[in-house]
């Protein structure tokens, strides 16, 4: 099937047709597919946190949310790759597991393959077919261990941040930069002791919304959409240009580190037959072969 056969099928509902799709920009045809997407708009939804904050929980009920309004909605769940095999270690999707037979829903990993940031380089090309073929909303699930999981704010707007009470939640989400690109902060399971202090603390940190939610009850998703709604309205050209900006150093980062005379390079450097300047110059100037 041709790339123009397989677009056609995934316009035409096919899952599996985009999913084949969504496999090809994370290799060698990516180039080629996205000469034939035309540009299209689409809403990005940033959700990251800590590990056990309850991402999946609170994504499964927005998806929920959304789908009530006719919305259609992808999840595109980044996650870490290993370093020997380069394979994902993909997430427990079983809390969005009720979505898994519903056509209007599509819910795929991708593996962050080594790119920094915690995104996979591939997410920007991903975001580009999905509003190609008509999705309305992608939410965006990254996993947030530390201070390079913030390049998710280059791609999604808002970046919701889940934290969950107690246990110093508050400082250790600062101290890992998460609340550097929260432009709304989730306090997930505040039926939990500690969720009103976990809140104040999060007041005296920062000046963004801080609402509380219980994810796995569906409380406080209504008021967390219309959050996220309110924050997209006063969205700007600067704003989407400063995303840009840093999207595109970031990707630029990513492809000098894959070049092949990195290596050469770093060992010439290393024996003071080159300095770094001239060898950093050479690296931005020669192209990367494919």
């Amino acid at each position: 099937m041709t790339i123009l056969e397989t677009v056609a099928a995934a316009r035409a509902g096919s899952l599996r047709a985009v999913g084949r799709l969504l496999t090809m920009v994370e290799g060698v045809g990516r180039d080629e597919l996205l000469a034939v997407l035309e540009s299209a708009p689409i809403r990005v939804l940033g959700v990251t946190g800590p590990p056990g904050a309850g991402k999946s929980t609170t994504i499964g009920a927005l998806v929920g949310a959304y789908r009530e309004r006719g919305l259609r909605v992808a999840v595109l769940a980044v996650d870490p790759s290993s370093p020997y095999s380069g394979g994902a270690l993909l997430g427990d999707r079983i809390r969005m597991a009720a979505h898994t037979t519903d056509t209007g829903v599509l819910i795929r990993s991708l593996a962050a393959r080594g790119h920094l940031g915690g995104l996979s380089a591939a997410v920007p090309a991903a975001v580009r077919v999905l509003a190609a073929l008509s999705y309305d909303l992608v939410l965006l699930e990254t996993v947030g261990v530390g201070q390079s999981e913030i390049e998710i704010a280059a791609v999604a707007d808002p970046t919701l941040v889940v934290l969950t009470p107690g246990a110093g939640d508050a400082v250790q989400a600062a101290k890992a930069g998460l609340l550097e690109v929260a432009d709304i902060i989730v306090v997930n399971k505040a039926d939990r002791e500690g969720a009103d202090q976990t809140v104040r603390d999060l007041h005296q940190e920062i000046d963004v919304p801080v609402l509380t939610l219980v994810a796995s009850k569906g409380e406080g998703i209504a008021a967390l959409a219309e959050a996220i709604d309110a924050h997209h309205r006063t969205d700007t050209p600067a704003r989407r240009t400063a995303r840009a900006h840093a999207q595109i150093l970031s990707l630029a980062q990513t492809r000098l580190r894959e070049h092949p005379d990195l290596a050469g390079l770093a060992a010439e450097v290393a024996a003071g037959r080159r300095d770094p300047y001239s060898a950093a110059e050479f690296l931005v100037r020669t192209p990367r072969s494919r």
